[in-house]
Protein backbone atom coordinates (compact mmCIF):
# COMPACT_ATOMS: atom_id res chain seq x y z
CA UNK A 1 0.00 0.00 0.00
CA UNK A 2 1.63 3.30 -1.07
CA UNK A 3 1.77 5.96 1.63
CA UNK A 4 2.46 9.54 0.59
CA UNK A 5 3.18 12.11 3.29
CA UNK A 6 3.02 15.77 2.24
CA UNK A 7 4.23 18.49 4.56
CA UNK A 8 3.38 22.10 3.77
CA UNK A 9 2.76 25.43 5.42
CA UNK A 10 -0.69 25.88 6.89
CA UNK A 11 -3.21 28.31 5.49
CA UNK A 12 -4.49 26.85 2.23
CA UNK A 13 -8.24 26.48 1.77
CA UNK A 14 -9.69 23.04 2.55
CA UNK A 15 -10.78 22.69 -1.09
CA UNK A 16 -7.14 23.02 -2.24
CA UNK A 17 -5.98 20.33 0.19
CA UNK A 18 -8.81 18.04 -0.93
CA UNK A 19 -7.86 18.59 -4.57
CA UNK A 20 -4.20 17.88 -3.76
CA UNK A 21 -5.14 14.57 -2.14
CA UNK A 22 -7.26 13.60 -5.16
CA UNK A 23 -4.61 14.56 -7.72
CA UNK A 24 -1.76 12.82 -5.86
CA UNK A 25 -3.89 9.69 -5.55
CA UNK A 26 -4.66 9.76 -9.29
CA UNK A 27 -0.99 10.20 -10.21
CA UNK A 28 0.32 7.49 -7.90
CA UNK A 29 -2.42 5.11 -9.01
CA UNK A 30 -1.57 5.63 -12.69
CA UNK A 31 2.20 5.54 -12.18
CA UNK A 32 2.28 2.43 -9.99
CA UNK A 33 -0.78 0.78 -11.52
CA UNK A 34 -2.14 0.52 -7.98
CA UNK A 35 -5.81 0.65 -7.04
CA UNK A 36 -6.80 4.04 -5.62
CA UNK A 37 -8.30 2.29 -2.61
CA UNK A 38 -4.82 1.12 -1.59
CA UNK A 39 -3.25 4.59 -1.66
CA UNK A 40 -2.95 6.65 1.50
CA UNK A 41 -2.18 10.38 1.50
CA UNK A 42 -1.33 12.25 4.69
CA UNK A 43 -1.19 16.04 4.60
CA UNK A 44 0.51 17.69 7.55
CA UNK A 45 0.15 21.45 7.78
CA UNK A 46 2.98 23.14 9.64
CA UNK A 47 2.43 26.47 11.42
CA UNK A 48 4.54 29.32 10.00
CA UNK A 49 6.15 29.68 13.43
CA UNK A 50 7.47 26.10 13.14
CA UNK A 51 8.96 26.35 9.62
CA UNK A 52 12.26 28.13 9.17
CA UNK A 53 14.22 29.25 6.14
CA UNK A 54 17.76 30.47 6.58
CA UNK A 55 17.34 30.50 10.34
CA UNK A 56 14.22 32.70 10.24
CA UNK A 57 10.70 31.45 10.97
CA UNK A 58 8.32 31.87 8.05
CA UNK A 59 6.07 33.90 10.36
CA UNK A 60 8.78 36.60 10.38
CA UNK A 61 9.44 36.57 6.63
CA UNK A 62 7.42 38.69 4.22
CA UNK A 63 4.67 36.81 2.43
Amino acid sequence: MPLIHIQMLEGRPEEKVTNLIQQVTETVSATLEAPKESIRVIVTEIPRTHWGVGGIPMSELKR
